[in-house]
Formats: structure tokens, sequence, C-alpha cells
């Protein structure tokens, strides 16, 4: 029996167990707070139901004591639809053997991501990890149903999408250096001409020396590769996915958001057509807000942050200059100075959450924009391998999970929307 399912054993004996995260006592009674995973629900345990053995036991429970509990379903007399359980019978599995590290009273963040392990019971922890499970599973559920196959692509690579300066680099046996994969999508490329349209979902790694809210050094990403998709299908399908995932979340996660005091009259809004303006006229707009920002300059976070607080949903910035962005994004033929490629920000100040482009598809501008890098050709010689045999327009994208959990939940730091984060001065536990 799990707490989730106690709405449909109303007046019917049914046995939980869990783990007791608070509790008082009023004389005779003891109210006992049990979550199982599940959900959360108050025992209520009489003296007069339990004997005196057990009431004399029932003292010795403390915080996060490990327990079953058996008794009547009953509903909260002034709280329609809340059960509880009238406690007959208890079984404790284990009194904690020194005190529960993790109080009522603040605990600053280093401490608490000292206690990770110990962190990830609190009910806002459990809310985002629940959240943080029904977006993965709507990123999958969607792709499924738009005929995108699941492809699993290599963690260890011989180069880099966008140069090794920001990779972690390992030795690999006598064939030299390796690196922990930053993203997937070259080899995601490979698969189009087989499958028509892929993605991967898995972890990736970034050498970064940043300590922003926004900065993982491992985090979990999802690449989408679709074949025959040119730029303006290429953002329709990213309205689509990340709407399709936030309405999921307020679907099966409204006990999670009130948990986390998240305003879902915003999440409600977040349906298609996202907003979109070009590079030029955010540069434009930012300039009259006050940010130094250049013509030829990539968006910093301050200014992804300024910009996204005018918007109430999503919004695309598209067409960068080609001299910040990575070499297989294809220029826009109106205009080659310009990408045909766009950053998808979230709205409230969350700043960029997927980064995507039609890719450069013909051969020899593949060539020519790979020496423009000063990228090592040998190391490339596969990817452009598919531009030599029945290539055609694509396109993608790869979206950051951590950041769209982060900005589902209303998390202001990235650090706690993924199990055990790692960052550049955090490796532990």
């Amino acid at each position: 029996m799990f707490i989730k399912d106690l709405k449909n054993y109303k007046d019917q004996e049914a046995t939980l167990r869990g783990w007791i995260y608070n509790f008082r006592s009023s004389g005779s009674i003891m109210f006992l707070q049990l979550r199982d995973g599940t959900g959360f629900v108050q025992g209520i345990l009489n003296k007069k139901d339990v004997g005196e053995d057990k009431w004399v036991e029932a003292q010795k429970i403390v915080l996060e004591t490990s327990i079953e509990l058996t008794g009547v379903v009953t509903e909260h007399p002034k709280q329609p639809g809340v059960f509880e359980l009238q406690v007959k019978d208890f079984k404790i599995y284990q009194i904690p053997v020194e005190e529960y590290p993790i109080g009522k009273k603040e605990h600053g963040p280093e401490f608490l991501l000292d206690n990770r392990h110990l962190w990830l019971r609190s009910p806002s922890q459990w809310a985002i990890q629940k959240v943080r499970d029904t977006l993965i599973r709507g990123c999958y559920e969607w792709m499924n149903q738009n005929n995108f196959v699941k492809f699993d692509s290599p963690i260890l690579t011989p180069a880099a999408c966008e140069g090794t300066t920001t990779l972690f680099g390992v030795e690999y046996f006598d064939l030299g250096k390796a690196y922990l994969s930053q993203s997937g999508q070259l080899y995601l490329e490979a698969a189009i001409a087989s499958l028509g349209r892929v993605f991967d979902f898995g972890p990736v790694f970034r050498a970064e020396k940043s300590k922003t809210r926004r900065h993982l050094t491992e985090f979990w990403m999802m690449d989408a590769e679709a074949s025959f998709v040119e730029h303006e299908e290429n953002l329709k399908i990213q309205e689509e996915l990340i709407s399709f995932m936030v309405q999921k979340v307020l679907a099966e996660n409204q006990e999670e958001l009130k948990i986390l005091e998240r305003e879902v009259k915003l999440l409600e809004n977040i349906k298609p057509p996202f907003y979109r303006i070009t590079h030029a006229e955010a540069v434009k707009k930012l300039g009259e807000l006050g940010s130094d920002i250049g013509e030829m300059d990539d968006l910093g976070a301050d200014d992804e942050t300024t910009l996204t607080k005018l918007y109430d949903k999503p919004i695309f910035v598209e067409k960068y200059p080609a001299e910040v962005k990575a070499f297989y994004m294809k220029r826009d033929p109106e205009n080659p100075k310009y990408c045909l490629n766009a950053d998808l920000l979230a709205p409230e100040g969350y700043g960029e959450i997927i980064g995507g482009s039609q890719r450069e598809d013909d051969y020899e501008e593949l060539i020519k924009r790979i020496k423009e890098h000063n990228l090592p050709m040998e190391a490339f010689r596969w990817y452009v391998d598919l531009r030599k045999f029945g290539s055609v327009p694509h396109s993608g994208f790869g979206f950051g999970l951590e950041r769209i959990v982060a900005w589902v939940c209303g998390i202001q730091h990235i650090r706690e929307t993924i199990p055990f984060p790692r960052m550049i001065n955090r490796l532990t536990p």
C-alpha cells in the first residue's frame, strides 16, 4: 500500500511503510507525519487504541524513524480530500542511531549540500525530483509520439562539438586524449540517415570555471536531430515539446508545485506560439535598457535575465552573428553574416534553456567552417563524411534538463535541481 492510493481505501484498514519526517504529542495522542516516497500522510496514534506497551514503545520515535503503520483510513474532518490513518498498530524498523542533523531551523546552503544525501528527504527536494521525473517522462512521451527514436551517443569522444577549451580530457589507453562529451549532437547527425528523427538523453560534462546559479559541471542534456527539417520547423518542434512537458507537470504535479509555492498561472500560459525576436532586435532592446552588449556579441546571463523579465512565456532569440556561434550552424542565405539558429529563453529571468540550429549540410561549406574554426580535420573526418553520401537539410537542438527544472519549479539556483550536484568547487557527497 502506498500513501498516494489512500483515497481508494476510505474507511478500510491499510498498512503503510515509510519514515517519520515530523511528529508531535498531545497528552495520550501522537500525531506522526509519514512519507513513503509517493506522498505524505498524518498517522494519529491514540494510547487507548494501541495499549500501554505499544504506547511506551512509541515514545522512542524520533525524526527519520523507519516504521510500519497499520490503521483505518479516514477523511480529514475539516479538509475534504485529505486522508489520515487512525493507527491501530505499528512496527519500528529502526530508531536513528543519532539525532537527525537537518532540523526545522535555517541551514546554510553549504551545510545542506554537505548533507545532500539527507537533504533529499525534505518535502521541497522531494517535490523538485518528482517534477524532474515528470519532465523527463514528458520529453520521452512527446518524442515517441512525434517519430523521434531514442539513440544513445557515446560519452567518451575524440573531439568536441565546439572546441576543447571547456572539456574534461582523459588519457585513453594508447590512443591519446579523449574527452567527456559536452553533447551527443554530432553522433545524432550520423543517425538521421538511418532513423530520420533521433534524440539522446544523458549526462554531459563541461569544464567551464563558472560559479553562477545556472552552471553545473555535470548535467543532463537532451539532444535531438531531424532530417528534412529546416529552421522554421525546428522552432515549432521545440515550442511544442516544451509546452507538452510543462502541461504534463501541471497535470501530474499539483501537490509538488504547492509545496514549492510555485505560481501555476505562469506555467498555464506556456503554450505555442512562443515569442520571437532576432539577435539584432534583442541587442537594440537591451541597449535601450542599459546593456553595453555589442552587435556581434553573444548574449550574456545578465542580458538573458533582463530580456526574459519582459515576457510572460518563452522567447526565441534567432539569427545570431555567425562568428560567435559553432562551425556546424548553417548561414542565413538572406544574410550570411548570421546563422539559422535560435536560443530559447525561459521567462521570469531564467534565461537560456535550449540552443539549436539548422546544420550545415553542404560538404564544401562544412570543410571551410572547420578550417575557419581551427579544428582538427582528422577528428571530424567521419562527420564530414555525412555530407558526402545523401546529405539533406536537417536541424537539431538540445536542452539542459536542470535549467528547465529550475524554471518550472521556480528554483533560483540550479544546484537543487539535480540529485547530487557537481560544481567547480564541489565533488561530494
